[in-house]
């Protein structure tokens, strides 16, 4: 693996992208619109909006990278622009890590965009900081775009690719303590849970948003630094030299 060809990688493909910027704006709105709705429907009670408001802001980009990530590698497979970049002398991490550069630096922006539109304009609030929670939101980012384009490799159409948001996104929601904390429920589904990325990713975003004490390290926050790096190497083994 080389760095110049992994940063090449990544510059071709934000090349590739940068006609057609308009495409990208839904990746960057949406997020923030889902905030702003939640701001709403909780509009008689700002406790609950701060207790789920300030953690989402962390996990929406999480689940908006997963789900476009994933999509966009599928269809880089079945249009062949894969596997022409696969015929050049470069290593499969190359590759995958370089499309994590580029994917990553979209996924950046989008979560300094819901955060600072959440904490400046919703008026959420973070006993550690906003941007803690910033720093967070990113390298949540980052995981759930490292994970949909580990998956990709499962897929062979867009419309299987879509599939993976309800089966492996929504049980994390519903598992890694957002609406119920995971000590009071079933001792399987608490066991389960420490299984899931999501999990570690709302314990690092929980503690960054209580006034407890944070502590000199952040087990979520090195767990899903892990899992990032974990998936992106998955990832790289699942590449083919030809599209199936």
């Amino acid at each position: 693996m080389s760095a110049r060809t992994t940063l090449a990688t990544a510059a071709a493909r934000a090349l590739a992208n940068s006609p057609r910027p308009t495409n990208h704006r839904p990746l960057l709105v949406v997020p923030t619109a889902l905030l702003i709705l939640l701001y709403f429907v909780f509009e008689g009670q700002p406790h609950t909006f701060q207790k789920i408001g300030a953690p989402l802001c962390g996990l929406f980009p999480f689940i908006i990278m997963f789900l476009v990530t994933s999509i966009a590698m599928l269809r880089e497979r079945t249009t062949g622009t894969l596997e022409r970049l696969m015929t050049l002398p470069v290593a499969k991490a190359d590759i995958l890590f370089g499309y994590g550069v580029a994917f990553g630096m979209l996924a950046g922006v989008q979560a300094v965009i819901v955060c600072t539109v959440g904490f400046l304009v919703l008026g959420l609030e973070a006993a550690h900081g906003a941007w803690l929670v910033g720093l967070l939101a990113v390298a949540n980012a980052l995981l759930g775009m490292a994970l949909g384009l580990c998956v990709s490799a499962f897929a062979r159409t867009e419309f299987q690719a879509v599939q993976f948001m309800p089966a492996l996104i929504f049980p994390q929601m519903l598992l890694c303590g957002l609406f119920v904390p995971r000590d009071e429920m079933a001792g399987w589904l608490h066991t389960l849970s420490w299984l899931l990325p999501l999990t570690y990713a709302y314990e690092a975003l929980a503690r960054a948003t209580t006034p407890a004490h944070l502590g000199g390290r952040c087990r979520g926050r090195d767990s899903c630094s892990r899992l990032t790096v974990a998936s992106l190497g998955l990832g790289a083994l699942t590449l083919q030299r030809r599209t199936p």
